[in-house]
């Protein structure tokens, strides 16, 4: 799966479970880490932790690589890494 696939895949996600401050960078010019890195906000730790883990749902579903998750358990802040596009909530 190509890294807009899966950008698409985590963007439709988000959308369909209310995230607020969606946005998608394209990093490709800037790093080799990752082709997109995907903000969005969460109104609580609780909605923050739940969207990570429909991202996380989502992106198996549609068969989409995946490294692994950073600050599930706190939920403030948390890093989805799907290989080719970083999942910030």
């Amino acid at each position: 799966m190509d890294s807009q696939a899966i950008r698409d895949v985590v963007l439709r996600s988000l959308d369909d479970h209310k995230a607020t401050d969606l946005v998608a960078l394209d990093v490709r010019a800037l790093t080799d880490v990752a082709d997109y890195m995907i903000l969005a906000t969460g109104g609580s730790s609780r909605q923050a932790k739940a969207l990570a883990k429909y991202v996380l749902e989502d992106a198996k579903k549609a068969g989409c690589p995946y490294i692994g998750v950073e600050g599930l358990d706190e939920a403030d802040w948390v890093l989805v890494d799907l290989v080719d596009v970083i999942v910030h909530v």
